[in-house]
């Protein structure tokens, strides 16, 4: 019996990332990517379907990461929550938010394909179908806090969409335009200010200080 060669799998998919990165999905090659793969296109089909398959894979990772991430967030056992706990969660910190634009920054290229260049395949409306998970996470969040008497103000599920869509455009925009890690960490901070959540519904509770 031989031997598959397992060789191939990390040149297709480096290959793939850079032909996706350059023309987008739409007008990648495949013929394209073999090539500076240095493999036959049948040992492409062999592994992948179809063009939507191979760009797939290439960005599963980060989805992974990012569906991980809003999970955790709108499964919550509420009841072993604090008041204390529940106001914190509205406070945007740098020390909080940074790991989130790191974990992007490390893979923001297949990040960035997902974000920008997946028209034509089943991501293709991510960022969409993102922002309304993670619109039901906040809104499940803002329901506890009003329910235990904590937010004062009126937030409707429209004005959650619109907030969260631009919050998510902000976290996106770096990584479009390729800024520095360093510009980036300003840019956490500056958005750590901007997005004042527990104005928004206003919750009270001491503010924490916002570096």
């Amino acid at each position: 019996m031989s031997t598959p060669d397992t060789s191939i799998d990390p040149r297709l998919l480096a290959s793939a990332e850079e032909e996706f990165s350059k023309n987008g999905f739409i007008k990648a090659e495949l013929k394209t990517i073999c090539e500076n793969a240095d493999i036959t296109t049948g040992a492409l089909y062999k592994r992948y379907k179809s063009k939507e398959e191979l760009f797939c894979a290439v960005v599963s990772g980060i989805v992974y990461e990012l569906n991980a991430f809003v999970d955790s967030r709108s499964d919550i056992d509420f009841s072993a929550l604090s008041n204390e706990d529940i106001i914190t969660s509205w406070t945007m910190t740098y020390e909080n938010f940074i790991p989130m634009f790191k974990l992007l920054y490390d893979n923001r290229v297949t990040f960035t394909l997902l974000i920008d260049k997946a028209a034509g395949t089943r991501y293709e409306n991510f960022s969409h179908e993102f922002v309304a998970k993670l619109s039901y996470a906040y809104e499940k969040f803002y329901d506890e806090a009003k329910k235990r008497g904590l937010a004062k103000a009126d937030v409707t599920r429209e004005e959650f969409h619109v907030l969260i869509s631009s919050y998510w455009t902000c976290v996106c925009e770096p990584f479009i335009h390729k800024m520095s890690w360093k510009k980036i960490q300003e840019h956490c901070r500056v958005m750590c200010r901007f997005f004042n959540w527990r104005d928004v519904i206003i919750i009270e509770g001491e503010k924490d200080n916002v570096q």
